[in-house]
């Protein structure tokens, strides 16, 4: 069985699938102006989504990150550190990207166990 949360016609923001939660790459819509902030905010909207999947921070399996400058890589970690707090951490990857709004900084998605 597969369960979509936060659907609409183009994607689902997560979709649950054999105890796996697959979360789409999560931006800040507010758009602040700070890797920091947006950071913040996409991490609050990743808790968000997991709780909803019946999982947590504390099951992630993988998490892909893309920063439009990776000189804010330190900025972005420093957030990054804070909320998995040094431990559970999920295989992960950061590349430099564009994104598809030029006030976008920062994307990142996830894949937890349920």
């Amino acid at each position: 069985m597969i369960k979509r949360i936060d659907e609409n016609p183009r994607m689902s923001q997560a979709v649950i699938h054999g105890g796996l939660v697959y979360l789409s790459g999560q931006i800040d819509p507010s758009m602040a102006p700070s890797v920091t902030g947006q950071t913040r905010a996409i991490l609050t909207r990743i808790d968000d989504l997991l709780k909803q999947a019946g999982s947590g921070k504390d099951r992630l399996i993988g998490a892909q990150i893309w920063l439009t400058d990776m000189r804010c890589f330190d900025e972005m970690n420093a957030v990054w550190d804070d909320w998995i707090g040094g431990q559970n951490a999920p295989a992960r990857a950061t590349v430099e990207a564009r994104l598809a709004h030029p006030d976008l900084l920062v994307e990142i998605a996830v894949t937890a166990a349920q």
